[in-house]
């Protein structure tokens, strides 16, 4: 039997899940994992993640770097692309995910997981979102809380990664 390329994309805002279902649903489906973020430009440049955005909100270079970098490597063969606007980004995905978190639950999951004290997370998250809607629909005109023609629309609140990949991969 010939196997078909396939890509998922995977969306949604930080502390939604996205990094953690997006790998497990490229490992549960043996396919490559993209996930070229923010993040991923600070470590590769040896600078801070907060620098970066700052520099980002000032130079639309840092973005369009990000985009077009997971866009080429998603566009090579069978993936999941998990990024804030993947679903938006690589329109030919056969499966468009996008995870939702209430603000609460984000906020906690992004203390666990990088520490820090929850009121400034909680500000630096609420901060940040409103800076990438911003940026989102100024540099690709897109509204990142316009996500009603994804595929698959999934409240992460009360599921863990493993019931989340479940969903998705039944879908595929």
């Amino acid at each position: 039997m010939e196997s078909r390329e396939i890509r998922i994309a995977i969306s949604g805002k930080s502390g939604c899940g996205n990094t953690t279902v997006s790998r497990l649903v490229a490992e549960k489906l043996e396919i490559k994992f993209i996930n070229f973020t923010f993040r991923s430009l600070a470590q590769e440049k040896g600078l801070d993640l907060r620098n970066v955005l700052e520099l980002a909100e000032k130079d639309d270079s840092w973005d369009r770097e990000i985009d077009s970098r997971q866009v080429s490597l998603a566009l090579e063969g069978s993936c999941v692309l998990g990024s804030r606007l993947a679903i938006w980004m690589l329109p030919q995905a056969d499966l468009k995910v996008y995870l939702t978190a209430t603000p609460k639950i984000r906020v906690e999951r992004i203390v666990r997981r990088e520490g820090g004290v929850l009121e400034e997370i909680a500000r630096f998250t609420a901060e940040r979102d409103a800076r990438d809607h911003e940026r989102y629909l100024r540099l690709y005109g897109i509204d990142n809380d316009a996500f009603d023609f994804a595929d698959l629309v999934i409240n992460t609140d009360g599921l863990s990664p493993e019931r989340i990949v479940e969903i998705i991969t039944s879908r595929v």
